[in-house]
């Protein structure tokens, strides 16, 4: 793949959010020299103060605007979750790539109609961000699971946890219930360990179990602002709310070839930051990830001694190698799995080919997650497995005009 973007004819981006993840998004295009040209935010004050800090040329002042700036050709949604949807089909719509955080909707619905959307489009690029997929040691997981070298996969296992809603003073908006699956940890944490596990085996969960947990029923939301991450406390005072969203999920699964998995997902485990652990279990081997250690990867082995692997370009299969920069000893961590994600993208968009593969995260793997989300939260109701409704089947295409013969 191309090593670098900046000698490629790229379009500009702008970006929506300015939260703890918009910038993110802002340094990652930066560092692959894409440029971004503009930024809106939820009020046009914030938005004005964060484009100063970080040297944004332009801040809009709806997306109307930002839609009828021609020279944006690739919009990057990093707004609250209810707003994603929405944001993403107008964008669609503008004829604009559109990279999406997750989750890409609150509901199957939207998701699916998104999907029908980008899927009339197939120039347009419709990606969502699902960075953990590009730590490199992920990558290399999934080529050796896919190889075979590990032998049929008979299990997964993992979690993701954090410990910033462990208070009942800490407060954020994705507390608040979406209207819908009413899911938080599963859905904001659980998804990218999802789609990490699908993404590794290439195997769609298909059946899940699901317990969950509201450790605070009634936490103290702040009068003002609250930041993503920001701790205990509130500027201006607070008032008592009900909190129905889960703080702990754990999740049994069932994938589409047979393997088994299990993980539990947590906002209120002290002293874990942001911790995601993965391990795949073969019948001739496994391998395990631990994000606090994301230069190592753990491969074991009955027969002989277990053993660990550093992140080294060199050592790596070349599918991971494409995507690690540094060389061995140098750390690549959280800030490159963007970086690397998005170069993946605007690969794809500087060659202009729809038939090219598409190899990042697509409209159709925020699909999936909705639906498996639908799951997650019908088992918690119903105390039992649920099946994960299928994905609408893409449209054949239209079968060749019949000739008259004279």
């Amino acid at each position: 793949m191309t090593r670098s973007l900046h000698e490629l004819d790229l379009p500009a981006a702008a970006v929506i959010g300015g939260g703890f993840i918009g910038p993110v998004h802002v340094e990652a295009l930066r560092r692959n020299g894409i440029e971004v040209r503009g930024l809106l935010g939820g009020s046009i004050e914030r938005a004005r103060t964060l484009a100063r800090r970080l040297g944004i040329p332009r801040v809009y002042a709806s997306l109307d605007e930002l839609l009828g700036d021609d020279a944006v050709g690739a919009v990057h949604v990093a707004s609250p979750n209810a707003a994603h949807a929405e944001q993403a089909q107008r964008v669609l719509e503008a004829s604009k790539h559109v990279i999406c955080e997750k989750p890409l909707g609150i509901s199957a619905r939207e998701t699916a109609r998104l999907l029908e959307t980008a899927r009339a489009r197939p120039g347009l690029a419709a990606a969502v961000n699902y960075n953990v997929r590009y730590y490199p040691l992920c990558l290399e997981m999934r080529e050796r699971v896919r190889s075979g070298e590990i032998g049929r996969v008979l299990a997964v296992t993992g979690s993701y946890v954090q410990d910033w809603l462990l208070e009942p003073t800490d407060y954020n908006w994705r507390v608040e219930s979406d209207g819908q699956t009413n899911l938080r940890a599963a859905a904001d944490v659980g998804t990218h360990w999802m789609d990490l596990a699908q993404s590794i085996l290439g195997q769609r969960i298909e059946e899940v179990c699901a317990d969950l947990l509201t450790v605070h029923p009634r936490r103290m939301k702040p009068l003002g602002p609250s930041d993503t991450f920001g701790g205990s406390g509130a500027k201006g005072g607070a008032a008592a709310v009900e909190v129905t969203t889960d703080d702990y999920a754990a999740v049994m699964l069932r994938f589409a070839e047979g393997a088994r998995g299990l993980f539990h997902v947590s906002q209120v485990t002290a002293g874990r930051k942001n911790r995601l652990w993965i391990e795949i279990s073969g019948s001739r081997g496994s391998l395990a990830w631990d994000s606090d250690a994301a230069n190592q990867l753990w491969i074991g082995s009955r027969q002989g001694a277990s053993r660990l692997l550093e992140r080294d370009p060199s050592l790596l299969s070349p599918a991971a190698a494409a995507f690690s920069d540094y060389p061995g000893g140098h750390p690549e961590g959280f800030p490159e799995t963007f970086k690397q994600l998005h170069r993946d993208i605007y690969t794809w968009i500087a060659a202009r080919d729809p038939a090219r593969a598409v190899t990042f995260p697509s409209f159709a793997d925020g699909d999936q997650e909705a639906r498996i989300c639908e799951a997650i939260a019908q088992s918690a109701r119903t105390h039992a497995w649920a099946t994960v409704a299928p994905a609408a089947p893409e449209p054949s295409p239209p079968a060749p005009a019949r000739t008259q013969t004279p």
